[in-house]
């Protein structure tokens, strides 16, 4: 017979599995490509923003003979002048002290950074640097900030830090405000630190915070740390010297990165700034691939505008999350075909069954691998990243087609067939497990790759469900099963279960350890020799 009754019992489960699956991946990718509404900015025009031009592949401003050359700063201003009144910069090297004379020209201007590290040598000569191009551009400048978040990174104690502070105000005419900018903890920690300036400028990022505030809470979190501040330092000005929403990139707890949260932040908190006398600056101008090795994918998404300087939203109007969405459809449709085409080879069981069973197990593998690729798009940095994720695809897409035949197969009344399991199955456990790891003890950074991992752990925890042999797993199968929700589960604990992420991916990691202890159960009521190698 081919199915046992208990086995025939579960065919309607299976199919109704497959079926979902293929909605879901239907479903996620049409959602992506609706419109959503949002509350219209006051104006599509910005007070200040942040301005980085390292957004070429390769470029970085951590490399010491980067250079950026005048004519890109003066195109990149050119096209800028249009929409923002002043730019942010950050050091004074790499060509970047150009930047005033040439905002000048376009009539905007300039809050001059001076950067601060460790070495003493440069900081000095950031120093003068800034002190002569100060000098030189007063009339283009909003104000000077010395030093960017180094009490954060640690790289200056306070005392030296205001003595490089008080250096640069001595040497500058009153009419040029000085300043300090770091994120607004280290403000209220320091708070001598403001006898040192003319100006308080704080960083408040709702996304990174310690505690991650969702959008939708982001701007009242704005408003109530702004007033803070302000109390602790009465008699100063505050600005807002950072502030803004990635686009791509991994949710922290409930504060999800997403081109429609980006929009809807930065709208709100324009209408907000529009309606207070709280001088501002957004970050950040243009998408930085370069801050992808330190934070991770989401450090490369802060830009209005993407790397080839296009805008990633309009300022009113609905907004749309995936633009080309339908590709997620077409990948799915030659899912579906590249499963069913497999199926040619196996003309014992060619009814309709079974190549029903190959086209959803095909559409649902096509629109997860789509999505798993988009998402290699943003975060994939060089050619070895690129590699990598590319051999995963396939051993995944491998392994789902090689299950899926089997599932079709069993569902199209075939004789029975033991399920593969074995190594490859011990392959996909081991990684899991092992990034598993990397998400608990380091994943602050870390994507989550579930268009990867979906298609092994449904693809498995699919055919277990209809598998009959008595087999049991290897204790390494077991054991590693047996730790797969458990890192899982610490995963969403540490976001305390407010990112619906970390749910689907402890449903993952539940779906291929349930395939495992399935096996053990059938073996324990029927002793047989341990799992086979396939």
């Amino acid at each position: 017979m081919s199915f046992s009754p208990s086995s025939r019992g579960r065919r309607p489960v299976a199919w109704l599995m497959l079926a979902l699956l293929a909605l879901l991946g239907a479903a996620w990718w049409w959602a992506g490509g609706r419109p959503v509404a949002l509350p219209d900015a006051p104006s599509a025009r910005i007070a200040c923003v942040s301005y980085a031009p390292f957004r070429e592949p390769g470029e970085t401003p951590l490399d010491p003979d980067a250079f950026v050359s005048r004519a890109r700063i003066e195109a990149d201003l050119s096209a800028l002048s249009g929409r923002f009144d002043c730019v942010r910069t950050y050091s004074q090297g790499q060509g970047l002290s150009a930047v005033p004379e040439i905002a000048a020209r376009h009539h905007m201007q300039v809050l001059m950074g001076i950067w601060l590290g460790r070495d003493a040598r440069a900081n000095a000569a950031q120093i003068a640097l800034g002190i002569a191009t100060a000098r030189k551009y007063p009339q283009v400048l909003r104000g000077v900030i010395v030093g960017n978040e180094v009490l954060l990174r640690g790289e200056l104690p306070e005392a030296a830090l205001a003595a490089d502070i008080r250096e640069v105000r001595a040497a500058l005419p009153p009419s040029i405000p000085v300043s300090y900018a770091d994120v607004w903890e280290f403000w209220l920690r320091h708070p001598r630190l403001a006898d040192a300036v003319d100006y308080v400028t704080v960083h408040i990022l709702p996304y990174w915070e310690d505690q991650p505030v969702p959008p939708e809470r982001a701007i009242r979190h704005v408003a109530e740390v702004y007033a803070r501040v302000k109390q602790a330092f009465p008699g100063k000005r505050v600005m807002i010297g950072e502030t803004g929403w990635p686009s791509e990139g991994r949710a922290r707890r409930g504060a999800a990165a997403s081109v429609v949260n980006e929009a809807r932040y930065l709208r709100e908190f324009l209408r907000y700034a529009s309606s207070v006398d709280m001088p501002y600056n957004v970050i950040e101008t243009f998408d930085q691939p370069w801050k992808r090795a330190q934070e991770g994918t989401v450090g490369g998404y802060w830009g209005i505008f993407d790397v080839h300087a296009q805008p990633k939203f309009p300022m009113q109007g609905p907004v749309v999350e995936v633009r080309r969405w339908w590709l997620g459809w077409l990948a799915g449709a030659a899912g579906a075909l590249l499963f069913v085409l497999s199926g040619l080879r196996r003309r014992r069981w060619q009814r309709g069954h079974g190549w029903l069973a190959l086209g959803l197990a095909g559409f649902a593998s096509g629109t997860a691998l789509a999505w798993q690729v988009r998402q290699m798009i943003y975060a994939c940095r060089d050619a070895w990243e690129w590699s990598l994720s590319v051999v995963a695809c396939v051993a995944a897409l491998l392994t789902a087609l090689r299950l899926a035949q089997w599932l079709a197969g069993r569902l199209a009344g075939a004789p029975f067939k033991p399920a593969p399991a074995g190594r490859l199955r011990a392959a996909w456990l081991f990684v899991l497990a092992l990034y598993g790891l990397l998400m608990v003890f380091d994943g602050r950074y870390r994507d989550f790759p579930l268009g990867l991992f979906a298609l092994p752990c449904a693809g498995y925890a699919l055919t277990a469900w209809l598998d009959e042999r008595r087999r049991m797993p290897s204790r390494e199968a077991l054991f590693l099963a047996a730790w797969l929700p458990v890192l899982a589960g610490v995963v969403v604990a540490l976001e305390l279960g407010e990112n619906p992420v970390t749910w689907l991916w402890l449903l993952l990691n539940l779906s291929i350890a349930a395939s495992v202890f399935a096996a053990w159960r059938r073996a324990r009521a029927t002793p047989v020799m341990l799992d086979d190698p396939r």
